[in-house]
């Protein structure tokens, strides 16, 4: 493999809306994760943040520095904005948007799961995140502002399922 390329297995699609970007068009690159955890009765949970400056509740993810990789973004941006420490699991599908400047935007995404406890998330200094909490899946797909997440939690959930 080419350094610096990665490959990802043919069967995990793409959740897409609205993403025609020109040839000449620089898209915004992203990464996170559905964390996940059994909580209570062995209920499977994920962390959703609320990020204030949007008023919305989503999944932790964020752009990738530069030279970074979008495995390394997806643990840090997790870590910054919940304070947990995470492994990775599955890929999950790729959600590809235009944000809020109107740019194209491509999140990776990944199944994680907590090494250890949280810290306080680096996210909470700057503002970025106000509120981390856990939720049941069921929960968690009511409270996420946008479709884009709910779709990722319901496939993280049936991967989860389908292992345990």
């Amino acid at each position: 493999m080419a350094r610096g390329v990665e490959r990802r297995p043919p069967q995990v699609p793409a959740i897409v809306a609205d993403l025609s970007a020109r040839a000449d068009e620089p898209v915004v690159l992203a990464a996170g994760g559905v964390v996940w955890r059994r909580g209570e009765g062995d209920q499977l949970e994920v962390v959703l943040v609320h990020r204030p400056r949007y008023g919305d509740w989503s999944l932790p993810k964020g752009k990738l520095d530069p030279g970074e990789d979008h495995r390394a973004a997806a643990l840090r941006e997790v870590e910054e904005e919940t304070g947990l420490r995470c492994g990775l699991d599955e890929d999950l599908p790729d959600s590809r948007y235009r944000d809020r400047k109107g740019r194209p935007k491509v999140v990776r995404y990944w199944l994680m799961h907590p090494l250890g406890e949280a810290a306080e998330p680096s996210a909470y200094a700057t503002g970025e995140v106000d509120q981390v909490v856990w939720r049941t899946v069921d929960e968690a797909e009511a409270m996420a502002t946008y479709e884009r997440d709910r779709e990722l939690i319901d496939t993280a959930a049936t991967l989860v399922r389908a292992r345990t």
